[in-house]
């Protein structure tokens, strides 16, 4: 396969929107900053407020473009449905193809299926499986709102946003900036050059062996779930507890569930 990048230079135009474009001229004025720094503000509070009641989440990642008809679409479905019967929330990041059969799956199951979908040029609008949702303009805010309220992370097959979830899931925990949640990537053949490529890390010493461990890769759906049974409820002592309540007052409102969620044991 030729790897060469072709001498289009289209392809190294900026496609950003007029805010990326200044914040990445380096220092602004301290009123633009300031500005920014709000506005970043603005989307954390947002998120927050928007996912406060949701529960614990298992954060499905994975390709918008897979049509329903595609065999990773229904596994996405499937494990989407188990993870609800499980009592956790299924999040994803709100848009088509993989992250709407995981949540179509939750919905299957009578779970709560939540959203957090990013606001991109070629719009991406919210799937039609999704309980809540919030939509966010920036990617870092993003990524930590899928983060925040998982405890464990389903990789399904998918091109560069889903690699750039999934080395940041496990660059959190090689460095410990993050505690050792069960990461699953779904899909053996599909991440064979992915995992030969990590194993040539290990031989060529950039990561340590162990570092090769932080996740788990299968095909079956079983495995998956006993993996986040085993390192998500039982690792983290999840039990059931009194659930939060919302004050109607802020016009916050809780997602109705026939399935019982658990919520981390903070005895």
């Amino acid at each position: 396969m030729n790897l060469q990048m072709e001498q289009i230079p289209d392809l190294f135009t900026p496609q950003g929107s007029k805010k990326e474009s200044w914040f990445l001229e380096g220092p602004q004025s301290r009123r633009k900053e300031l500005v920014f720094l709000f506005d970043v503000l603005k989307e954390f509070i947002k998120g927050f407020r928007t996912l406060h009641f949701i529960g614990p989440c298992v954060t499905v990642f994975g390709s918008a473009r897979f049509k329903e008809e595609n065999y990773y679409y229904e596994m996405a479905r499937q494990i989407g449905r188990k993870i609800a019967e499980m009592g956790f929330a299924v999040m994803t990041g709100g848009g088509p193809g993989i992250m709407e059969a995981a949540n179509r799956g939750a919905k299957d199951a009578g779970g709560r299926s939540i959203g957090c979908n990013i606001i991109l040029p070629k719009e991406q609008k919210p799937n039609k499986y999704l309980d809540k949702w919030v939509q966010i303009n920036y990617f870092f805010v993003r990524k930590i709102l899928l983060t925040k309220y998982s405890y464990a992370f389903v990789v399904m097959p998918g091109g560069y946003g889903t690699m750039d979830e999934f080395f940041e899931a496990i660059t959190l925990m090689q460095v410990g900036k993050t505690k050792r949640f069960p990461v699953i990537l779904f899909g053996t053949m599909y991440h064979k050059q992915l995992i030969e490529y990590i194993r040539n890390m290990v031989t060529q010493q950039t990561i340590n062996p162990e570092d090769a461990r932080l996740f788990l890769c299968t095909d079956s759906i079983a495995e998956t779930i006993d993996h986040i049974n085993k390192f998500a409820v039982q690792g983290f002592g999840l039990k059931r507890r009194k659930k939060m309540q919302p004050f109607s007052w802020l016009g916050e409102r809780r997602i109705n569930s026939r399935i019982a969620q658990p919520i981390i044991n903070t005895d």
